[in-house]
């Protein structure tokens, strides 16, 4: 066929134009992270992680700075990372806060510009806007850069957030010279709030012909925003309703595009909770958490995520990555993530898994980083012992022994604590009420539970109780719920008495999983007559199979006892009792009955000590006096198996049967016995069987990693 030259020549530009198209999306195979991880001393640093997906991340040379602070820095230390790849596509620009967060949050009035060609290697300059620019004077702080390359002038623009004086902080720019050294425009405003809140932590990126502003703002409107424009310097129209998706305070959005095609994923810094979201769009309209698909190794704070090639990957890998760390992080659902126990010094791993799981033939689903492999290939058969696993680089070799076997404690994923259990005669099944566990200082404000019908497999039923939507009187410290069935009139009832900001309060509801009700007061918020110390905390229910008449009991340092009245809403004041069996107890009450006694279980020490323990004494009345046996020791730490901070238990016994379950929470394992007092608000669910002598007395409880069988 002949063909005109001119659409030959058409024909080979399109051709050209695909094939480089797609061998600029091919190009971006990995994704680095730069980050700092918070706001003392080195935390106030550059940080680099890498991923393969955008969504596994793992920190580069072990979560240590890649740049030293103080050698690029005014202040001596740097936070807000922002990175670029410029547009000849192979160098790269990072602007950073110059700033130390101790010297006070208006104390800093410069950034770092940062250059490099391979990404290892960085040149630095400081710029002081107060310094550098006049009419400055009443200038408090310079925070958060970025970059972005303006087409259309040739040149790299620096836009960031400033506060002059009582005026709330807006977004400037000014473009920088070819050596990325210096301004060489004066600062003009890009961007202030309609709102009249702060604009900070400006983040634009270009989409279909339009550029998107996310910035946070303070005051009404609170959160992450979104302004879009035609121009890159002007024009910014504020869209409607803030774009994060949750109720935390956030800061530091940053948006990156998925190599893969699908989309881009927003994320943000959760800064009072200490944690990160990410959510995933396609249209900058709808954003989806994804928080779920999302695995780090370290704890970001307002970073920025780009793209990178595989050859630039591999660099990374071969200056600040260990081979055997690719060995750390197995994703397998099936495997109980924050029990896993590595000892570098042995070269071993022990992965614990749930109930079900086919030891023969698993596999743990091992990391899957730039320029990384393992031999040999998965699944394995960890049932005749510990198998050998390398992971290589191509120059370092690393072997390491590892092992699986079914460790069914903790019985619930994550952190838990101050369990309390109930079999409902509704619905057949069993249910644990805990605390939910992990936030600094027992700062928790939800509370949920969990359905089994064998004890040993779990399913979460979700958030039963958010002191800051279902309650009036209290907003904080959701701790250590307890609950009882009753049939009231032929229908099934279940009170449910909590913790709330050091009161106890009462909610009902119709079903175990709720949704529960809240009285709208606090039942319990003074401390009874003669009680001076301790908190009005760690509440117990216990109806008395002999009379058939309910009691709440509570307290940290004494332990009180009223009867309930018949709406079991409310106490009798007038009753109330002081029961403190002796020096022993400090919070954490359990009642139970059986065979003609009542035992009454308590915790000692502190949920922050490693020797936290349950003790127990026994009356013929549910109103004590209580009897302490000399042994009266039911369960404690055991040092050999890493078991520490046992206690504020439960018990069950099986319908029918006179057979008993003691469930109790521990420190995380393996890692709580190193985080200091934050063993305390980083706890773990557990169940052990509890038995009795024929004397009636209990046995010491031995805690167990394997934990219990599957009930038949």
């Amino acid at each position: 066929m002949n063909i005109p030259r001119f659409f030959k020549t058409v024909l080979i530009t399109l051709v050209f134009l695909v094939c480089a198209n797609y061998l600029a999306k091919a190009q971006n195979t990995a994704y680095l992270f730069t980050y700092f991880t918070g706001n003392s001393g080195a935390e106030e640093s550059i940080r680099f992680a890498i991923s393969k997906d955008g969504y596994t991340f793992r920190a580069l040379n072990n979560n240590q700075p890649i740049i030293s602070s103080s050698a690029i820095s005014e202040t001596g230390g740097v936070r807000d990372p922002h990175i670029l790849r410029g547009a000849d596509g192979k160098t790269f620009y990072m602007v950073v806060t110059d700033m130390v967060s101790a010297k006070g949050w208006d104390s800093n009035r410069a950034m770092v510009l940062l250059k490099s060609t391979d990404l290892i290697n960085w040149t630095s300059s400081i710029v002081n806007i107060q310094k550098r620019f006049a009419g400055n004077e009443n200038l408090k702080r310079v925070w958060a850069p970025q970059t972005i390359y303006d087409e259309k002038v040739g040149k790299y623009m620096v836009y960031w957030s400033m506060k002059h004086g009582n005026d709330p902080d807006k977004i400037y720019y000014a473009y920088t010279n070819a050596d990325f050294t210096d301004f060489t425009t004066e600062p003009k405003q890009l961007y202030f709030s309609p709102t009249n809140g702060a604009a900070i932590d400006g983040e634009i990126i270009y989409h279909q012909g339009k550029y998107h502003l996310f910035y946070k703002t303070e005051g009404s409107g609170l959160g992450i925003r979104l302004a879009i424009s035609n121009e890159l310097t002007k024009g910014y129209v504020l869209q409607d309703g803030a774009v994060q998706q949750t109720k935390d305070p956030v800061e530091g959005a940053g948006v990156f595009k998925l190599n893969t095609g699908e989309g881009y994923i927003l994320m943000y810094d959760r800064y009072m909770s200490g944690k990160y979201q990410f959510t995933k769009t396609t249209d900058f309209k709808k954003f989806s958490v994804i928080d779920s698909d999302i695995s780090m190794d370290f704890h970001p704070r307002h970073g920025t995520i780009m793209p990178i090639t595989a050859q630039e990957a591999k660099r990374l890998m071969d200056k600040w990555y260990q081979p055997e760390r690719t060995l750390f992080g197995a994703k397998s659902s099936a495997i109980k993530k924050i029990n896993v126990v590595t000892d570098t010094s042995k070269k071993t791993i022990f992965l614990p898994v749930k109930s079900g799981t086919n030891l023969k033939a698993f596999n743990p689903n091992f990391l899957d980083l730039p320029n990384i492999s393992i031999s040999p290939k998965a699944p394995y058969d960890f049932s005749k012992g510990p198998v050998k696993i390398t992971a290589t680089n191509g120059k370092t070799k690393e072997t390491y022994l590892i092992s699986a076997a079914v460790n069914n404690n903790p019985v619930l994923d994550g952190y838990y604590a101050d369990p309390e259990i109930l079999y409902s005669k509704q619905t057949g099944k069993y249910y644990i009420y805990p605390t939910s566990d992990g936030f600094n200082g027992w700062s928790g404000t939800y509370f949920k539970t969990f359905s089994s019908t064998n004890l040993v497999d779990w399913k979460d039923e979700g958030v039963i109780l958010d002191l800051p939507t279902h309650t009036k009187w209290a907003k904080k410290n959701a701790w250590a719920p307890t609950i009882i069935e009753k049939k009231i009139n032929g229908v099934y009832k279940y009170f449910y008495y909590f913790t709330a900001a050091q009161k106890i309060g009462v909610a009902v509801a119709d079903h175990p999983t709720g949704p529960f009700t809240d009285l709208g007061v606090p039942l319990i918020s003074h401390k009874p007559n003669g009680i001076k110390g301790g908190q009005e905390i760690d509440p117990d229910v216990f109806t008395d199979p002999k009379t058939g008449k309910s009691y709440l009991y509570w307290g940290n340092m004494y332990m009180a006892v009223a009867p309930l009245n018949e709406d079991m809403m409310s106490i009798d004041t007038a009753a109330i009792k002081i029961i403190t069996p002796n020096s022993s107890f400090r919070e954490g009450t359990e009642v139970f009955y059986r065979k003609g006694k009542y035992y009454f279980m308590w915790s000692e020490d502190d949920t922050r000590s490693e020797n936290y323990r349950v003790r127990y004494g026994y009356s013929d009345s549910p109103t004590g006096k209580i009897t302490i046996p000399e042994n009266n020791l039911v369960l404690a730490k055991d040092i050999a198996q890493g078991v520490y901070g046992t206690g504020h238990n439960s018990v069950i016994q099986i319908p029918g049967k006179d057979e008993w379950y003691i469930i109790y929470h521990r420190f995380t394992r393996p890692k709580g016995i190193t985080m200091g007092d934050a063993a305390g608000f980083n706890r773990e669910t557990c169940i052990d069987k509890m038995e009795f002598n024929e004397d009636g007395s209990i046995r010491k409880v031995i805690p167990t990693l394997k934990g219990i069988d599957k009930l038949k």
